[in-house]
């Protein structure tokens, strides 16, 4: 009712499980939701094949050609330069046009990363964009910033991400006054390496954000922050930590529970209680990684995504173009600038 359509570019050849996946996951989005547009990108005869598997409403999805696709082995910045008729160019591209409102890319990180800064380019103020990934806790959900960008950060890049975290996690996940935590090995003030020493008492006297101080990796997964800040490597280390964990745990679960009879018996009874427990640790339902401080959306999600992530990566930039999360980090980073 009068409320704008969103039109997201999605890169249709990145991932593992392209085209099919992700052909699938934007067509149950548009099903789900009438404000969204899709725009798929990448080369049109395999997207034309998977789309005629499905009913849709054919307005609501189009199709731009690009016959080159970027592997994930290639060097990022060269691949870019090189590859102009790849499916990541040419949908960043759109986006530094103001033609879609967002791009989505299971592809390679390294080329989403590096195509984000040069072709759709950075919020004025922001030195380094960082990947933020909402990651699942006891009590809810937690943004990991930086997960996956700027491996060798300064201090100064950190307090940024601690900012563009709060921004994000108020206005999109609604969490009021979120707590926010410095990836550290011990709570006390006087430790950590160089950087976080370095860090830490910029965050304390930062007056706009709710710093809580240090945080061990064994409290992530407890809920005790919000936004979870570090360098890329760490964050990255923690994710994919996070991910093994999980999937051995659950490995360990089942295996358990089809042991002898008695345990099979138990586990038809406790089935449908466990499956809504563990649901909300699935990364999945939460959607992508947004790379924050650009000046337009793009999203990265697992390079081995599946319908259900694609779907909700492209659902969440509703929220995002709602919440002009763009607007407030540029209202944080540059209040002198936007009168």
């Amino acid at each position: 009712m009068g409320e704008k359509t969103v039109n997201v570019c999605v890169d249709a050849m990145g991932g593992d499980n392209a085209p099919f996946e992700i052909v699938k996951g934007c067509v149950d989005a548009v099903n789900e939701n009438d404000r969204v547009k899709v725009t798929l990108v990448g080369q049109e005869a395999a997207i034309n094949a998977e789309l005629s598997k499905y009913d849709y409403d054919k307005n609501k999805i189009e199709i731009i050609n690009a016959e080159e696709v970027i592997d994930t082995n290639e060097p990022p910045v060269l691949a870019i330069r090189k590859k102009k008729d790849s499916s990541i160019v040419r949908g960043l591209e759109l986006v530094k046009a103001g033609k879609c409102d967002a791009f989505v890319s299971a592809g390679s990180s390294g080329a989403v990363l590096a195509g984000g800064q040069v072709i759709v380019g950075r919020i004025k103020g922001v030195e380094r964009p960082p990947l933020a990934p909402l990651i699942p806790t006891k009590d809810g959900i937690a943004l990991l910033i930086d997960c996956g960008a700027n491996v060798d950060a300064r201090s100064s890049h950190l307090v940024q991400f601690a900012k563009m975290g709060s921004i994000y996690m108020e206005n999109v996940m609604h969490v009021k006054n979120p707590r926010v935590a410095i990836v550290n090995i011990g709570v006390e003030e006087e430790k950590g390496n160089a950087l976080v020493k370095e860090t830490f008492p910029l965050l304390k006297s930062c007056p706009d954000i709710n710093f809580i101080g240090s945080i061990e990796a064994r409290d992530i997964p407890q809920g005790a922050a919000d936004v979870i800040v570090c360098e890329a490597f760490t964050g990255n280390v923690i994710l994919k930590m996070y991910e093994g964990v999980a999937d051995a745990l659950l490995g360990v679960v089942k295996k358990g529970l089809m042991s002898t009879l008695r345990s099979k018996i138990g586990a038809l009874l406790i089935k449908p209680a466990l499956k809504q427990t563990l649901k909300g640790f699935s990364l999945e339902d939460y959607g992508g990684a947004p790379l924050l401080g650009l000046n337009g959306l793009v999203v990265k999600t697992h390079g081995s995504s599946k319908s259900v992530e694609i779907k909700n990566s492209v659902l969440q930039v509703i929220t995002f173009m709602e919440q002009d999360i763009n607007g407030k980090i540029k209202n944080e980073l540059n209040p002198a600038v936007n009168v």
